[in-house]
């Protein structure tokens, strides 16, 4: 047989579909090892993805399936959306809203300037002991909140309580800080400032040890002051940062719980009723779980869309 109908034959029977021999290409080898490679790492993330499932999707879906139902001597009810109807008929609802928004207005902005302001300072060269004052200002963070709560509790009690002994120092009379409306939300505003303004700084200090050092000489030689490298380059280039540390100060201005529990319980007159704690009293004291869980997911729709303003407020223009 010739060479050339050798070579028809090969064509035609591989035409035919007969698997041509030969070692495999080097891309279906990759394939291959990608594949083999890909079976224990699912099975090392299989246990997270049970507890995810278990511990956040299904909680996450029977809340919201909770929601549509009205629980009454025992014995579940379907009623609809009359539970989220109800959100706008409760005069508490709006309360803890509106105390909400005020530590989201006075205290968010109030954190975030301190923090810069820290970072700025600890950020210096010619700062001495900056290791120990950076670990100073983070020591709060690491504070258990029951603890630091519970020691501001003491420290502000109207008699005998550290502050007022300070003020009489001065010749001031005593503040009742937990019992009046105006004081309790400036106590609960100071507490969560000096809880959370270490942990801010700490990640806004991390944002500027990342700006180029070149930036600044260059605006040193363009005879630029203090301020307006402050101003021009270092708040421009944090941007990022200052996004993320406002959003989750707002998220967490928005969950309050502790504090305000610990410290006033959410009164005095609901002055420091969070959604979270109304939450917690309807849920837990009343055994309102669907009126619970439709105040969750209004919490939950709330926080997403004040992120999203934030994030489209702060964002870099073109």
């Amino acid at each position: 047989m010739s060479t050339t109908s050798r070579e028809r034959e090969q064509g035609t029977t591989t035409a035919r579909g007969t698997r041509p021999t030969g070692p495999p290409s080097a891309p279906a080898r990759s394939r291959t090892l990608g594949r083999r490679l890909q079976r224990p790492g699912a099975w090392f993330a299989l246990p997270a993805a049970v507890l995810l499932v278990l511990f956040f999707a299904y909680p996450l879906v029977t809340s919201l399936w909770q929601s549509f139902f009205a629980t009454s001597a025992g014995t579940s009810t379907w009623v609809g959306f009359d539970q989220y109807a109800r959100l706008f008929e409760d005069p508490l609802i709006g309360k803890s809203l509106f105390n909400a928004g005020v530590i989201l207005v006075v205290q968010v902005p109030l954190m975030i300037a301190l923090a810069v302001g820290l970072a700025y300072l600890l950020n210096q060269s010619w700062l001495r002991f900056r290791s120990g004052f950076r670990l100073l200002t983070f020591l709060p963070a690491v504070t258990t909140l029951v603890a630091y709560a519970v020691v501001f509790r003491v420290m502000l009690s109207t008699d005998g309580g550290a502050v007022n002994q300070l003020l009489a120092l001065f010749g001031a009379a005593p503040i009742d800080w937990l019992n009046n409306e105006w004081w309790a939300r400036v106590a609960l505003i100071a507490a969560i400032t000096w809880r959370w303004t270490g942990y801010n700084m700490v990640i806004i200090l991390a944002g500027l040890q990342s700006i180029p050092g070149e930036l600044y000489e260059a605006a040193r030689i363009d005879g630029a002051g203090r301020w307006q490298i402050f101003t021009k380059i270092v708040i421009p280039q944090l941007r990022p940062v200052l996004i993320f540390t406002t959003v989750t100060s707002t998220i967490g201005a928005l969950q309050l719980f502790d504090e305000n529990w610990i410290l006033t319980e959410g009164g005095p007159n609901d002055a420091t009723l969070t959604p979270v704690l109304y939450l917690y009293k309807v849920g837990f004291r009343q055994f309102d779980f669907g009126y619970a869980s439709a105040i969750a997911w209004l919490l939950v729709v709330l926080t997403a869309v004040i992120a999203f303003i934030q994030f489209r407020l702060m964002r870099e223009k073109p």
